[in-house]
């Protein structure tokens, strides 16, 4: 229940920002105001704002109720940054627009894209973004240039500082100012006249100041971003200029940045990695100092345990495992225009090594499929690190720079300082060719002795690295309030106080993002820590990181992967210490729809975690326990034993509406559809113009046993029942067009026995039934072993979700394939292509990606079609087999991108691999989708004449008597 000042605040914001992205409840605040860092704070208020007048609204009403606010993209920092008990500002997912400049030469965009897709856009320019943080996969550009994120090739010369051209931000008085705008940079001057006096006066005072601009530049000849940036003062005279430079690393604390324009770099395409290993962290160092003058791009460090984190990781070879104690390895990246100048760098290289002993040979890859492996585990060390951590305490990540030639040393010292506060697991990696390490360690804080061994060490390390080398407590993760007590000792009074000045003049009530980088409390990093209470093993190791949220489909929508974990985990906190019982309902009750109903199910959250969490799967065990009453059972079952009597039912029944379709059209049909849903409360099911009619039943066609040319086809119970709909351009049921395009390329097709009855076991097991989901799949299986003689046959299922848990599940001597894959290993050889020239979409659906098949499915579609789009917005559709009838807003937000893309390539048609998708991808796209395997069908024809196998082996009986 909001009070006071927040509650005069909601109840004016809610006339400018809809309530549906305006939270105030537990569920929501608790979720979203949890971000990667070790640090929790609850928001009383969470803003989904969707552009910058809604954002410059909330600002200008905070001030006048002196409210403090956060501002937060992806949520993906460490350093306790984007946290608030206050009100939280999110700009993201609704923050995604960008324009490309100069043939590629810069880009202007918007907060909320995320860094891999910055350098997706750049890429057919030759071009790509300077930052290149491990987290690229997932931060999102605000938070890049806000933390000054740097990573592993850009160091100090291509990082956010290094490339920013402009940005418009809203000031904390609500003033927006377009610094690439000279209307917007003139009107500023006349509103703003005495800040930018000031910001001249700072400049001109740091100028005169011979000492402290010498120290300013000695702090940033390596990375640095402990505390606000200020060598704008000493790198720029414009004051515009150094407006935008002090937005870098300023983690929202000095004004919202809604746009920025970043140039880009060169991204040479020729590179080459090699992984090396050397018999000690010092020898490791000395050698990255020796290859630091040399064509080196990047010099990753991984000591031995961060090695035995990933050990097991695809690409690590074997023999790591067999590594003594103290072996660590360099990551190295050269990287040149043509293969002659990649070269003579990795000759140069060996040239510098020649005197170092290591552990294995040295040997480089220019091959991408092989060193891209070896940069994807350099990216996962941390959450590997943290999954390897013991259940319920803290993954903590440090980040700290040397000057290179101290390097050795310190690394060394560093390494001891970890072993002896008894952090046994403490991890050392990162970019050693900055000089810029992270260190890992786990932490439990349950206890007072535990608190004061964080604390003792975190003083050692300031010591260690301040005062013993004088370099960066904070490199490229932030400031944060992790750090913020140790920013004046490490540059000292002086530059502190010019911090503290910059901050008040932007911020004088010290409202945007108070307790970040600026913080008068020195304890203000041993508070308000994160509690991770088990749940379950299948999401026990989440360390929060929130990867798994840009292929969480309702991210942003309800809750995302983490932040269902992180619900889940306060629950059962609440279970145990029953501290708040009410809270304890609430949570248990909200949850259900936002939690549970919601969740697609689809796994895509796994691929981009690195522990390879499936949250999807936590979410069906949590339904598992709602079906597991004896009525649920009951039903279920009497469901799975009698599918060859619902199947007629269900295609009947479609068959009718469709009827009812066509006599009242799509307008009258739909009004009064929606009519009878809203009566229920939403119990019916959503009826749109895509809803297809029934399919005809499957015939089987006789076989020549002759041919040794056989197919298993297993068409799914979905498309045993569901055609095409009624604005569908092909009219024939998928299992019949698959049937004659198989027989087009000379395949004798063979159906399982009782098809009628069978199923995969998927619709059952995405609410939870698992028995009767695994009776399912046991009765197809031995169907499918039947009908291909023990595996003797390939077997077809038309249907990519089906086939997915197939694999997962059934006997592997099936060989199982899925629509595109069997069509491109099998009749791609077989058939003649025509291409017509259309512009179709395509649509990888979820299991489509995790079995790593899209690049299949896009060269099918490219050997049919002139014009083939996969929009690069659009991840899983949301649809999850019936759950897109019963919950269409999932759906709906789930391919908000694709319309748009659809409208501007002028899309004719789409093509996908499940029916149940295909019903959304249509009423959401707005051109019909159906399967690709009408697409093949369409423009095939047969390479030869059909064979008479009856006559051929009379021939060759005859020849031989």
């Amino acid at each position: 229940m909001l009070k006071g000042d927040y509650k005069k605040f909601y109840d004016e914001i809610k006339s400018t920002i809809e309530k549906s992205r305006l939270y105030t409840d537990e569920v929501r605040n608790l979720a979203y105001g949890t971000d990667a860092g070790f640090y929790r704070l609850t928001p009383k208020i969470v803003i989904r704002a969707k552009d910058e007048a809604e954002v410059q609204k909330a600002i200008l009403l905070a001030n006048k109720y002196n409210l403090p606010v956060t501002f937060r993209a992806a949520g993906t920092s460490l350093a306790g940054q984007a946290i608030t008990d206050s009100i939280l500002i999110f700009a993201g997912k609704n923050w995604t627009n960008y324009d490309v400049l100069n043939n590629g030469e810069a880009i202007r965009m918007q907060p909320g894209i995320v860094g891999a897709r910055v350098n997706q856009i750049l890429a057919p320019y030759g071009r790509k973004m300077g930052p290149d943080p491990a987290s690229i996969n997932s931060a999102m550009i605000g938070g890049i240039v806000m933390n000054n994120a740097s990573g592993m090739n850009c160091g100090t010369h291509e990082n956010s500082y290094k490339t920013i051209l402009s940005a418009r931000l809203i000031f904390a008085d609500g003033t927006i100012l377009d610094t690439g705008d000279t209307k917007s940079k003139e009107e500023f001057k006349k509103t703003h006249g005495d800040f930018i006096r000031q910001i001249e006066e700072m400049r001109d005072k740091v100028r005169a100041n011979k000492k402290l601009a010498e120290r300013i530049r000695f702090k940033y000849s390596i990375k640095n971003t402990t505390g606000l940036s200020i060598n704008p003062f000493i790198d720029y005279t414009d004051p515009f200029q150094i407006i935008v430079n002090l937005m870098v690393g300023s983690e929202g604390t000095l004004a919202f940045m809604a746009e920025l324009t970043m140039k880009s770099v060169d991204n040479p395409k020729f590179k080459a990695s090699a992984m090396m290993y050397f018999p000690d962290i010092v020898n490791a160092c000395e050698a990255v100092v020796t290859m630091k003058p040399g064509p080196v791009d990047a010099a990753e460090l991984i000591d031995r345990i961060a090695l035995r984190s990933v050990e097991n990781e695809s690409g690590i070879p074997a023999f790591v495992k067999d590594f003594p104690e103290g072996v660590t390895a360099v990551l190295v990246e050269t990287m040149a225009n043509n293969k002659k100048d990649l070269d003579n760098n990795i000759n140069e290289i060996r040239s510098l090594l020649k005197d170092y002993k290591t552990v294995r040979p040295i040997e480089f890859t220019d091959k991408p499929e092989e060193y891209s492996k070896y940069w994807n585990i350099r990216k996962g060390v941390f959450p590997a690190v943290g999954g390897l951590r013991e259940i319920g305490t803290t993954c903590i990540i440090e980040d700290v720079a040397f000057h290179i030639e101290d390097l050795p040393e310190a690394t060394a010292k560093l390494q001891k300082l970890i072993a002896d506060y008894g952090y046994k697991g403490g991890v050392i990696y990162g970019h050693a060719l900055e000089g810029n390490f992270h260190f890992i360690f786990n932490q439990n804080f349950d206890k007072p002795e535990e608190l004061e061994q964080y604390k003792n060490f975190m003083t050692a390390v300031d010591h260690l690295v301040v005062d013993e080398y004088d370099g960066s407590l904070k490199a490229e993760h932030g400031t944060g309030r992790n750090m913020a007590p140790f920013v004046e000792h490490e540059w000292g009074t002086e530059a502190y106080q010019l911090m503290k000045e910059v901050k008040n003049l932007f911020d004088p009530k010290n409202l945007l993002n108070p307790g970040v980088i600026i913080n008068d409390d020195p304890e203000c990093n041993i508070k308000h820590f994160k509690t991770l209470t088990p749940v379950h093993e299948l999401v026990d190791m989440c360390i929060e990181c929130g990867f798994c949220e840009v292929n969480c489909l309702t991210a942003g929508f309800s809750l995302s992967a983490r932040q269902r974990t992180v619900l889940q985990r306060e629950i059962k906190r609440l279970e145990i210490t029953h501290e708040d019982d009410e809270r304890l309902k609430e949570l248990i009750k909200n949850f259900k729809y936002l939690g549970e109903e919601t969740c697609a199910g689809d796994g895509l959250c796994a691929t981009s975690c690195p522990l390879g969490i499936d949250t999807g799967k936590y979410i069906k065990y949590l339904r598992s326990l709602d079906m597991a009453g004896d009525k649920a059972q009951k039903y279920s079952k009497m469901a799975a034993d009698n599918l060859y009597k619902i199947g007629p039912v269900i295609r009947g029944g479609l068959t009718f509406v469709n009827g009812v379709h066509t006599v009242m059209g799509t307008t009258l049909l739909g009004a009064v559809a929606g009519g009878f849903r809203t009566l229920s409360g939403n119990n019916i099911p959503l009826w749109t113009s895509s809803m297809p009619k029934g399919a005809k039943k499957p015939v089987p066609h006789p076989i020549n046993k002759e041919n040794p040319l056989k197919v298993v086809y297993f068409p799914s119970c979905i498309s045993q029942t569901m055609g095409p709909a009624k604005g569908d351009p092909y009219k024939e049921s998928l299992h019949k067009v698959t049937q004659k395009l198989l027989e087009k390329a000379g395949y004798e097709v063979i159906f399982p026995e009782r098809m009628a009855n069978l199923c995969c076991g998927t619709p059952w097991e995405s609410k939870g039934l698992i028995k009767q989901a695994n009776q399912k799949s046991s009765e197809l299986e031995a169907a499918l072993v039947k009908a291909s003689e023990n595996g003797k046959y390939p077997v077809l299922c038309d249907t990519s979700p089906c086939l997915y848990r197939m694999r997962n599940v059934m006997d592997k001597t099936l060989k199982l394939y899925e629509p595109v894959e069997f069509i491109h290993e099998f009749l791609m050889d077989k058939l003649n292509f025509k291409i017509v020239d259309e512009v179709v979409a395509i649509h990888s659906t979820c299991t489509t990606t995790k079995m790593g098949l899209t690049p299949i499915l896009k060269e099918v579609a490219e050997a049919c079609a002139k014009h083939v789009i996969l929009p690069a917005e659009v991840g899983c559709c949301g649809f999850a087999g019936d759950r897109g009838f019963n919950f269409p807003e999932v759906n709906k937000y789930a391919l908000r991108n694709l319309h748009p893309v659809i409208a501007k390539e002028k899309v004719v048609a789409g093509y996908s691999n499940s029916r149940t998708c295909e019903i959304g991808l249509s009423h959401n796209g707005g051109v019909p989708y159906q399967s690709i395997i009408y697409l093949v069908d369409r423009v095939t024809t047969p390479k030869a004449e059909k064979v008479n196998y009856k006559k051929k082996k009379a021939e060759k009986q005859m020849a031989a008597i």
